[in-house]
């Protein structure tokens, strides 16, 4: 029998799939989770930030499209980088945090189509236009970015994601002048690590079932 520290990630254990997760569980991914400002001093494995990727993956997406891009910031180097391209106001939480990501938005994410949709050969065709591109390349690069998020925090980790930044130039510090990455675009940032409560302000209040829903 393994000792715990030797479970790997997406070992299957407790309830069958199917099954509601624990209190436990959905106060970190929700209830308990926050937006956080400051971080603990305590390096985030590179293998971690893959096993949050290798999760968030596996959401859908339409066609199967996965047009988000991720670029992970986490070197003294890329950070200085990116400091010049933050609002004011985030820039001391993001040059403390272990990890940054760009979530980006690959807007010729069809080429990858024929590997990704393969039944169909003419979904590229078919996504190709710009406004189409456009269209399902924000919503379900925005989805997948989300996804992300939610993955993290699955694995123990905080998140802190943000605007305030100069999109044009992070595109052109980052992305531009490289044929892989030339048509991938910013979407929002997010820091990654153990948050701590520093800088945190009471939860700001949220809509009710019937304020914002309707049963039809």
């Amino acid at each position: 029998m393994s000792n715990a520290g030797d479970v790997e990630f997406g070992t299957e254990i407790g309830p069958a799939l199917g099954a509601p997760l624990s209190d436990l569980a959905l106060d970190q991914m929700f209830r308990a989770a926050r937006t956080r400002y400051a971080w603990r001093d305590k390096p985030v494995p590179e293998i971690l930030i893959r096993a949050a990727y290798d999760l968030a993956k596996m959401g859908p997406t339409s066609v199967n499209c996965s047009p988000a891009r991720f670029v992970f910031i986490g070197t003294p180097a890329a950070k200085e980088k990116l400091r010049p391209l933050l609002n004011a106001g985030n820039v001391e939480k993001t040059m403390t945090a272990p990890w940054t990501v760009i979530f980006a938005v690959d807007h010729a994410f069809y080429d990858k189509l024929p590997v990704l949709f393969p039944h169909s050969p003419d979904m590229k065709n078919r996504m190709s236009s710009p406004d189409t591109a456009r269209d399902h390349g924000e919503r379900n690069g925005t989805l997948q970015a989300a996804y992300f998020m939610l993955a993290a925090r699955a694995l123990g980790l905080d998140c802190g994601p943000m605007s305030g930044f100069d999109r044009a130039g992070v595109d052109a510090a980052f992305f531009a002048g490289n044929e892989e990455t030339q048509n991938w675009r910013s979407n929002f940032l997010c820091n990654i690590g153990y948050g701590t409560d520093e800088k945190m302000n009471p939860r700001l209040p949220r809509l009710e079932f019937d304020d914002s829903c309707r049963i039809l």
